[in-house]
């Protein structure tokens, strides 16, 4: 008898599972490994149909130009500016932004994003701006190693501003910032809204009203949130589409995500556990594998 109920609440757990997600599992889609020199990927942004990613902290300050259909090294430009904690790359269709924004422990006082110009498919390094900021409802700085909810690898720009998307370690949520990129002075980051993803989000892409946010959580389940924006730089008021995309054991630890009117562009980094490991991949889902 108890082994009956046992095999109901199975039943039951993987019916309710499976009506609020949508399985998208992305090893089919990969493009081919990424380079050794980009191992760990972080952040990736499409501008004038190329596509590009960087290497996050205690990596040289670089800026990789992908191929899109193999995830081959076109280009590399070194970026004068200095790579702490490189974690989120975005644009505005004439400049990228690039966030120096990791912060694990939490004790980070110096979070700043680089405004790069990049005209005619190279970066201006004499024009490199420095936008700094801080999170208002941060008080405490006492080292709390993913523990924290004041870290952020995710970011976006729209209507004229930086959108900021936590990786809140302690919560389990996400909450959403935005910044002035055209203030120099250090400004507080403004809360707009927060959400329970109940994965830490690690990227985020915008296009035609619709938000994009991929993480993990510590099980090396690999998840995908598309948000639907119901007014102009608002998200949140309603359930998103929920996918899972597989375990970091077999597609990477996802890092980075990029969306054109083609389709979603997905990379992940090496990932290393007890369990086993995973090179570092590009992935392409055609905008006709994702369910309306």
């Amino acid at each position: 008898m108890k082994k009956f109920i046992l095999l109901i609440a199975v039943i039951i757990f993987q019916s309710s599972f499976s009506q609020q997600t949508e399985f998208l599992k992305i090893r089919k889609y990969r493009v081919g490994y990424l380079d050794d020199k980009i191992q760990e990927t972080s952040g990736l942004s499409s501008l004038n149909g190329k596509l590009y990613t960087f290497n996050d902290s205690g990596n040289a300050p670089e800026l990789f130009e992908l191929d899109e259909a193999s995830g081959i090294i076109k280009n590399t430009f070194t970026i004068n500016a200095k790579n702490k904690d490189w974690e989120a790359l975005t644009n505005d269709g004439k400049n990228f932004y690039i966030g120096d924004i990791g912060n694990n422990a939490g004790t980070r006082r110096d979070l700043e994003i680089y405004k790069l110009p990049f005209y005619s498919s190279e970066p201006k390094n004499d024009s490199i701006t420095k936008i700094s900021f801080y999170y208002p409802e941060q008080t405490e700085f006492i080292p709390q190693y993913t523990n924290n909810d004041f870290d952020a690898e995710a970011m976006i720009y729209l209507n004229g501003k930086l959108h900021l998307f936590t990786k809140e370690w302690k919560s389990k949520s996400t909450s959403h910032y935005t910044i002035d990129p055209t203030t120099s002075e250090k400004q507080k980051a403004e809360k707009t809204e927060s959400y329970k993803t109940n994965f830490v989000v690690t990227d985020a892409a915008y296009f035609d009203k619709k938000l994009y946010l991929v993480g993990y959580t510590k099980k090396t389940e690999v998840f995908l949130n598309v948000f639907t924006e119901t007014e102009p730089g608002i998200f949140f008021k309603e359930i998103p589409k929920h996918y899972y995309l597989g375990s970091a054991l077999a597609v990477g630890q996802i890092e980075g995500i990029a969306v054109n009117e083609s389709g979603i562009y997905i990379s992940g980094e090496k990932f290393r556990s007890k369990l086993g490991s995973a090179q570092p991949s590009l992935y392409f889902i055609p905008n006709k594998e994702l369910k309306d």
